[in-house]
């Protein structure tokens, strides 16, 4: 080790928090240790004192001739300088190349850090394996380089003084904090690059408001540093104009143009960050505060950490027993103070923030595999901008996902159909969208399968509504299904296994998160239905059922005919029967844009096919009703028993049309839906009973 490893050792020895260290006369021993043979690398973070210890070790086994093998563990302490764990977690290829199911950690100390070295015993059901000594390398477990340039007009705020403002907490240290010292405490040998540019307002545009594109261009001129591939570095840049979308917006990780993601965040220090209460006892140090977090919290992204409230929804990596979940009440950079206590608009939170992040985060930050974390390595999973609240001391709404179902248990290729409720939990009416829960691309749906990352629903198509309000009285319900299985990026839902889905919206300006809805998707139970899954697993058949058919895409249509034969007993017939019931009940229209004639481009209308259309509607809606109210939710149902009988009506069969609707009623009042839909349904009925009668009068 060089002197000046020699030196950042001593020094952090001395920077060292004491309340982590059980013997203060001890040097630290946490960081990166090494053992490499011929091609072969290994590496070993320790984490058992030092700031915020997680008691755990890791490692990483790189080698020429395989995939890199990762593990996790937690640790115990079994005497002195000793510690022995399970491997909870490894993230490889192929499991057979790293057996292991335990491991035992001896130090033997040095007297100064570089001459610490590490036994480390890896076990196979309790007998030593194989055995390696690995040398100390840093007290840190990943280098990092951070750049700060600004535009002209403004500084970048890259320090606090942390008793400058009095809403602190008391055991807090009064120091001079930097940014490059809050990573480094996170585990990170943090440099300063020499670039600090002056980046020009020119590349704002004539708006002179910034947007990603710019942002982007930017970085690549500015940053001394840029290289599109994944590297230990990062650009933070500093504005003084504002972002496109307004002064509502405080940073972003903007990143996202190219194949590597999460090089750029932007911090836009005029924005609502540089407006402080109305009364603050310290306006100028709530400011300097705001704009310190929010450069944190955006860097924090750069390493993919998501919000506090999204844990669930990111990184495929669960370390050790548990996958990551929710924290809305950390104190962590990740989280929004406003979001920690909405009616003090972010005080309390101030009051108990000790500048650090939660304890999820640095071991993901510190012991997830390398390329989940490294700046332009893994994509991120969502939209990381930080965005001013319109801070609700009553909030208004409560938004529910919930499945027609006692368990949220599907069966395997199942399209997974989700109710989502919107209360008005306020005690005045309330007026809102009227489309507002219709309108998936003004929402965010996410769907995260355990051990996956993250993916964002995009419907097939986008409405544009004509803006219509609609007044909800105090705990009055809007009610909407969303289709979560597809979606023009593909299926979400596809294999066994557990999901969850959250959305998030919009309401007058208040942001509205619904619960996390978790389900499972249980195995295939036979070789029909892992054979047609070949097939059913493809766009064309995720377009024709999301949009409920086609008389286009016939290949999909085929697929779904197999389907509706050889899987009849399984819930995803009865999907496939809607979807080739509604396009064959009436005239359908269609751009023909494969004629080669003079007809090419016109309107052409295909006849309905009103025998084929009853055969598919009676097979999906009425032989097996509990089951398809059950699978195709209680809303669709009723939409699609509306379509069927509108459909038999028009054939001048009022009295079948009636008894579709009988059984509606019956079917749906045993699975106890509101008084005012059953009223509904009995009101359709003897309309269709009244046009039955005018019939044989008029004869």
């Amino acid at each position: 080790m060089d002197q000046n490893k020699t030196n950042e050792a001593k020094e952090l020895v001395k920077a060292i928090n004491p309340s982590s260290l059980g013997d203060f006369s001890l040097s630290p021993i946490s960081g990166l240790y090494a053992w490499s043979e011929q091609q072969i690398r290994e590496e070993l973070r320790l984490d058992v004192d030092g700031y915020y210890s997680q008691m755990v070790a890791s490692g990483t086994i790189i080698s020429n001739q395989s995939s890199t093998i990762h593990w996790i563990a937690k640790l115990t302490a079994n005497g002195p300088d000793t510690w022995t764990g399970n491997i909870r977690n490894k993230y490889l290829d192929e499991i057979q190349s790293f057996p292991y199911t335990n491991v035992k950690i001896q130090i033997t100390r040095g007297s100064l850090p570089e001459q610490h070295t590490a036994e480390v015993a890896f076990l196979i059901g309790g007998e030593t394996d194989r055995t390696s000594t690995f040398q100390f390398q840093s007290p840190y477990f990943h280098p990092v380089e951070f750049e700060f340039d600004a535009e002209e007009g403004t500084t970048p705020v890259t320090t606090y003084q942390t008793h400058a403002h009095p809403d602190k907490p008391t055991s807090l240290p009064d120091e001079t904090l930097s940014i490059a010292e809050i990573f480094k405490r996170t585990g990170f040998d943090v440099k300063i690059s020499d670039g600090n540019n002056i980046v020009s307002k020119d590349y704002a545009g004539t708006d002179k408001k910034w947007n990603t594109q710019e942002m982007h261009d930017a970085m690549q001129v500015y940053w001394s540093h840029f290289d599109n591939k994944p590297q230990w570095s990062m650009w933070t840049f500093f504005a003084n104009s504002e972002a496109e979308e307004g002064h509502g917006l405080g940073g972003i990780m903007f990143d996202s143009i190219g194949p590597n993601h999460r090089q750029g965040t932007a911090i836009f220090n005029n924005s609502f960050i540089a407006d402080p209460p109305k009364g603050d006892p310290a306006p100028e140090a709530f400011v300097q505060r705001y704009r310190f977090w929010c450069a944190c919290h955006e860097m924090g992204h750069a390493f993919n950490l998501l919000h506090s409230w999204q844990k669930h929804l990111g990184h495929p990596w669960e370390p050790l027993e548990r996958p990551l979940t929710p924290e809305p009440k950390a104190l962590s950079f990740m989280n929004y103070p406003y979001n920690f206590d909405s009616k003090a608009g972010g005080k309390e939170f101030f009051k108990n923030f000790e500048y650090r992040f939660s304890d999820q985060e640095l071991l993901f930050m510190r012991h997830a595999p390398e390329h989940f974390v490294q700046m332009g390595n893994a994509d991120w999973a969502v939209d990381h901008g930080f965005e001013q609240p319109i801070i609700s001391i009553h909030p208004s709404f409560n938004l529910e996902l919930r499945v027609n179902r006692k368990t949220p248990i599907f069966q395997w290729l199942e399209p997974t159909v989700i109710e989502i409720k919107l209360t008005n939990t306020s005690n005045q009416p309330q007026s809102i969208n009227k489309h507002l829960l219709s309108d998936l691309y003004g929402m965010s749906v996410m769907v995260k399968k355990d051990g996956k990352q993250g993916r964002r629903l995009l419907p097939h198509v986008q409405y544009l509504w004509n803006l219509e309000n609609k007044v909800i009285m105090p705990g009055e319900s809007l009610y909407e299904t969303i289709f979560a299985s597809v979606g023009k990026n593909g299926w979400l839902i596809d294999d066994p296994g557990f999901y969850n889905i959250q959305v998030a919206m919009q309401i007058n300006g208040h942001n509205i998160v619904s619960n996390n809805l978790r389900l499972r998707v249980l195995p295939p139970t036979g070789y029909d239905q892992e054979f047609l899954a070949q097939d059913f697993f493809s766009e064309e058949v995720g377009r024709v059922l999301a949009l409920d058919g086609s008389r286009y895409l016939e290949k999909g249509n085929d697929i779904l005919r197999e389907v509706t034969e050889k899987l009849s007993d399984h819930a995803v017939a009865l999907h496939a029967h809607i979807a080739l019931a509604k396009p064959l009940a009436f005239d359908y229209q269609f751009l023909d844009l494969t004629d080669s004639s003079d007809s090419r481009g016109k309107i052409k209308i295909i006849p309905a096919q009103p025998d084929e259309a009853r055969k598919q509607f009676t097979s999906a809606l009425t032989e097996h009703k509990q089951i398809a109210a059950k699978t195709l939710s209680n809303i669709d149902y009723h939409e699609y028993m509306g379509t069927y009988s509108e459909f038999l009506s028009n054939q001048e069969e009022n009295k079948e049309a009636a008894e579709v609707q009988n059984v509606l009623y019956q079917t749906l009042s045993e699975r106890n839906v509101l008084d005012s839909v059953l009223q509904k349904i009995q009101n359709r009925r003897e309309a269709y009973e009244q046009k039955e009668n005018e019939y044989f009068t008029n004869i």
